[in-house]
C-alpha cells in the first residue's frame, strides 16, 4: 500500500474510534464476569429462598437451557465474546494509527496465541495425556474469534463488517437447515444430530466437552465471530463523533431491542440453541449486549452516575487474571473456612449455601481490588 493512501486509511480509523476512555464499557465487562467469579452462586441462594412460585422462574435464570431456549446465564459467555470485539477496536485502532498494520498484526497474533495456550492451560494443561487434552473450550474459541475479527477489523469498513457477519449467520443457517447430516440423511437441529456436532465428531482432535462433540467446538466457531464482530460495530458507534450521545443509547437499545425479537422469531424455525451458537442465538445474545451496552452507557458515560461502578471496575480491569485464579484457587473451599461446619449447620441447608457462596464472592472481590489499587493486571 502507497505511504499516502497508508495514511489516509489510518486517518479514517482514527475518526472511527472513541477519543477517550469508555468506562461503560469496563464496567460492563465486569458486570458480566462478576456472574463467572461468584455471583451466579449468591443469586442461585438468594433465588432458593423464594417462595415456590418466584424461586421457579428466579433458578432456571441462572442455569444454562438444556439445548433450545435461552435463559439469563446462556447471555454470559456471547456478552463477553461481544465485548472482546469492543476491546480490539480500541486497542488495534491506537495501533494502526501509530505504527501501521504489521505492528497490529503482531499484536494480535501474540495476543491470540497466548490466549489460546491459557485456554488449555485452564483445561488441565499437559496433566492429561493425549488424547484426553480439550484443544477447544472457552478462552480458545475468545482467541479465535478475536483473531479473526482483528483481521477483519483492520481490512474492511463498517459496511465490510455488516456483510461478512450476516454471509456467516446466513451461511451457518442454510448449512444446518437444509443440508442432510452424513448418515442421518436429513438436516437435524438435534443434540448430537446436527452438522456442528458431526464436523466435531470428524475433525476435531483431542478430549471434547461433551463425548464426542464440544459446545466450543470448529463449525459453531464461525457464528461466534458474528458474535465478535457485532461488538466491533458496537464500539465503531459509540465512537462515531457525528452521532450525539443520546442517538448513541437510542441506537444500540433500539437496536438491540429489534434484533432480540428478530432472533426469537427466527428461532421458530432455527431454534436459539448455545450449544451450537445457532443464528437466531447470536441475534438474541447479540441483541441483549447492545441493550446492555446502551443502558450502561447511558448511566455512566451521559448520566456519569459512577459511584456504585468501583467494585464492577476492580472486576473488568482484571478478568482474564481472576478468571484463571478461579480455576487454581477454590475460593468456595476458602470460604468453607469462614462459614462452614457448625454455622452452616445452624443456618439451615439454603441459608448457609447463601452464607457460603457470599463470603466466597466477598474474598474474589478482595483479591481483584488489591490487584486494582496495586496497578496489577494480566496484559496479553
Amino acid at each position: 500500500m502507497p505511504e499516502d493512501a497508508a495514511q489516509s486509511s489510518n486517518e479514517a480509523r482514527t475518526q472511527r474510534r472513541p477519543s477517550e476512555r469508555v468506562v461503560s464499557v469496563d464496567v460492563l465487562r465486569g458486570f458480566d464476569m462478576l456472574w463467572l467469579i461468584g455471583g451466579t452462586g449468591v443469586a442461585l441462594a438468594v433465588g432458593r429462598l423464594c417462595p415456590a412460585p418466584l424461586r421457579d422462574v428466579i433458578v432456571p435464570q441462572w442455569e444454562h437451557a438444556d439445548w433450545e431456549g435461552f435463559r439469563f446465564f446462556d447471555l454470559i459467555f456471547p456478552l463477553f465474546v461481544f465485548l472482546v470485539g469492543m476491546s480490539l477496536v480500541f486497542s488495534l485502532s491506537k495501533r494502526l494509527e501509530r505504527e501501521g498494520r504489521w505492528s497490529a498484526y503482531k499484536r494480535l497474533l501474540r495476543r491470540t496465541v497466548l490466549l489460546f495456550l491459557m485456554g488449555v492451560f485452564y483445561y488441565g494443561g499437559l496433566r492429561h495425556r493425549w488424547p484426553d487434552i480439550r484443544l477447544l473450550g472457552v478462552l480458545q474459541r475468545l482467541a479465535l474469534c478475536y483473531f479473526a475479527g482483528g483481521i477483519l477489523f483492520i481490512h474492511l469498513k463498517p459496511k465490510g463488517l455488516v456483510a461478512v457477519c450476516v454471509i456467516l449467520l446466513l451461511g451457518y443457517w442454510a448449512l444446518l437447515s437444509f443440508v442432510p447430516v452424513p448418515g442421518l440423511g436429513a438436516a437435524s437441529f438435534d443434540e448430537g444430530q446436527n452438522w456442528a456436532n458431526y464436523i466435531d465428531k470428524q475433525w476435531l482432535p483431542g478430549h471434547k466437552h461433551n463425548g464426542d462433540w464440544d459446545p466450543e467446538g470448529l463449525l459453531s466457531t464461525l457464528p461466534a465471530i458474528a458474535t465478535c464482530l457485532l461488538g466491533v460495530l458496537a464500539a465503531l458507534l459509540l465512537g462515531k463523533e457525528s452521532l450525539t450521545p443520546s442517538r448513541k443509547v437510542l441506537y444500540l437499545v433500539g437496536g438491540g431491542a429489534l434484533m432480540v425479537i428478530a432472533g426469537f422469531l427466527w428461532g421458530i424455525q432455527f431454534p436459539v440453541i448455545k450449544k451450537i451458537w445457532t443464528s437466531s442465538y447470536v441475534l438474541v445474545a447479540g441483541g441483549y449486549s447492545f441493550v446492555l451496552l446502551g443502558v450502561f452507557y447511558l448511566i455512566i458515560d451521559v448520566w456519569r452516575i459512577r459511584r456504585w461502578t468501583l467494585p464492577l471496575l476492580w472486576i473488568g480491569a482484571n478478568p482474564l487474571t481472576i478468571y484463571m485464579a478461579k480455576n487454581i484457587l477454590d475460593f468456595n473451599q476458602l470460604a468453607e473456612r469462614f462459614v462452614g461446619g457448625d454455622i452452616k449447620t445452624f443456618a439451615g441447608e439454603r441459608v448457609g449455601y447463601l452464607l457460603s457462596t457470599t463470603v466466597s464472592l466477598a474474598l474474589t472481590l478482595a483479591v481483584v481490588r488489591f490487584l486494582y489499587n496495586r496497578k496489577i493486571f494480566l496484559r496479553l
